[in-house]
Parts: C-alpha cells; sequence; structure tokens
C-alpha cells in the first residue's frame, strides 16, 4: 500500500515538469506544421491563404534541395570519419603514462567548451584568412601561394572546423571506454608474443566498439543541425556549395521572408532526422545491447 501511495506522490510531483516539457515541445511542432501549409510570406502580408502541399513541392523541387541534403550528409559523415578515427588515437596516445597527462589531456578537452561561433570565428581569421592567417603564412614561408580555402574548399573547411569542435567529445567517451578495460588482457596477450597491431585489432577495438556506437549517436543527431559554423564562415556559399539543409531553412526564414516554406523546411528535416535516428539505432542497438 505505501509502495502504490509513494509512486503515486512521485507521479504528482513529477507531472507539472513533465506536462510544462510537452507543452514546449508540442506547441512549437503543432505550430510550425501548421505554418508549413500556409502561404505566409513576410514581404507580401496580404497575400495569405491555404497553400497545401505547395511549399513542400517547392523543396523537392529545388536543385538547391539535394545538393543541400548531399552537403549534409557529407558533413555529417566526414565529421564522424575524422573524430573516431583521430579520437582513438588521440586516446590511446593521452592513455599513455607519460610526465603531464593531466594538462594533456585538459587541452585536448578544452576545445569542446568554445562556441561555434567562435570557433568558426578563430579559425577563419587567424588560421584560414588568407592574407593575416597562420596557414597563409606558412604557405608563403615555403614559397606557395596562400590558398583561399573558404572559398576553394568550402565544404572541406566546414567539416574541418566542425570535427576540430567535436573532437574532444569523442577523445574524451573513447578514453572513457579505454580506461575501464582490464590491463591484464593487454598483458597477457602482449606475453603471449601478440604485435601492437594485433592487441588493437583483436582487443582494443572489441572493447571499444560501445563507446564507438555512443559517439556516432549522439554526433549524428546534433550534427544534423550545424548552423553556426556555416553562417559565420562561408554562409552557404560559394553559391550553394556548402548549403546545407539547416540553412537552407534559415534563408528562406530570415532572407527570403517565406516562413511557410521555412515551416515546410523545418518539417522535412525532422522527419529526416527521425529516419536516420531510427536506422542508427536498429543498426547500432544490437552492439549496445551486446
Amino acid at each position: 500500500m505505501s509502495t502504490q501511495s509513494t509512486r503515486a506522490a512521485a507521479r504528482l510531483m513529477v507531472a507539472p515538469s513533465v506536462i510544462l516539457l510537452f507543452i514546449w515541445m508540442i506547441v512549437p511542432l503543432v505550430m510550425t506544421v501548421y505554418f508549413s501549409f500556409r502561404l505566409y510570406r513576410l514581404l507580401t502580408p496580404d497575400r495569405t491563404g491555404w497553400a497545401g502541399f505547395n511549399n513542400y513541392s517547392w523543396f523537392f523541387h529545388s536543385p538547391d534541395f539535394w545538393i543541400a541534403i548531399v552537403n549534409t550528409l557529407l558533413l555529417v559523415g566526414g565529421v564522424l570519419i575524422i573524430t573516431v578515427v583521430l579520437g582513438i588515437l588521440i586516446a590511446l596516445l593521452i592513455d599513455q603514462p607519460i610526465w603531464g597527462q593531466g594538462p594533456l589531456r585538459i587541452l585536448v578537452i578544452s576545445p569542446f567548451f568554445v562556441m561555434p561561433p567562435v570557433a568558426a570565428s578563430i579559425w577563419e581569421n587567424l588560421f584560414m584568412h588568407p592574407q593575416n592567417g597562420l596557414l597563409a603564412a606558412v604557405s608563403q614561408g615555403l614559397g606557395y601561394d596562400p590558398i583561399l580555402y573558404l572559398e576553394s574548399y568550402p565544404m572541406a573547411s566546414v567539416i574541418f572546423i566542425t570535427s576540430w569542435e567535436w573532437l574532444p567529445f569523442a577523445t574524451l567517451i573513447l578514453l572513457t571506454a579505454l580506461q575501464s578495460m582490464s590491463s591484464e588482457q593487454l598483458e597477457a596477450a602482449e606475453m603471449d608474443g601478440a604485435s601492437a597491431l594485433s592487441r588493437f585489432r583483436y582487443l582494443l577495438l572489441p572493447h571499444l566498439s560501445r563507446a564507438i556506437t555512443v559517439v556516432i549517436l549522439i554526433q549524428t543527431i546534433f550534427l544534423l543541425g550545424i548552423f553556426g559554423e556555416i553562417f559565420t564562415t562561408t554562409q552557404g556559399g560559394p553559391g550553394n556549395a556548402s548549403t546545407t539543409l539547416p540553412y537552407m531553412i534559415y534563408k528562406q526564414a530570415l532572407i527570403a521572408k517565406d516562413i511557410g516554406r521555412a515551416a515546410a523546411g523545418g518539417m522535412i528535416a525532422v522527419i529526416l532526422a527521425n529516419i536516420v535516428a531510427v536506422f542508427l539505432v536498429r543498426g547500432m542497438g544490437k552492439n549496445l545491447d551486446a
């Protein structure tokens, strides 16, 4: 009896926060769905009405939409590959008993605490600037002309900047998993004559598989909505070379002032994100349960 009353009291205390969170989430979603079917442009407020699926049709018939989808997938895939591979290597490196191990770990993790627009601005002005950037100085010192990274390689530059921001997160998760492994297994394998590559392939990598799965799942969710880095550096250009789906929605909402199309794009982004999440959870959930 006391257990039932305790559970009822717990539900009663949690109910206000649950209801508030539900309202906080459902109201914007309902408004987005509503406006996605409306003709609503801030530049022509007198022209309103029911647009049906015209806003959605505009996206699917726009070449820029498919370029944005490809760029979004390139961004997510590129960042995941870089952060997972380098994260494993850096985790293995800083896990070694070396002098200054503590400060080194703090330095490795510190980029994750820099806000995305600030990090992108640092790379744009201090490193990739064609005249005053560090990379330009290195190129000139070697006798080469400075490279216009953001103009010549916009998508690769955004992927690199985003990878720099998310690498500490992957390193921290992988390092934590690495330290949970028993050193006796590695010592036994080494005494049996197993090479470093064999120990990594057959012992370390299987042990890190869960951590790698967590990194991929969490990063994918956040990378699908990357915006600040593109807004700060390339503004989706040159042309639409670095335009992703979130940035395309931003251009429709705040540049073209077309709230209807922007809402439709937002719903498309939500649907695509959920599809990706379902496939990731189903494909990798078995690894987490193993």
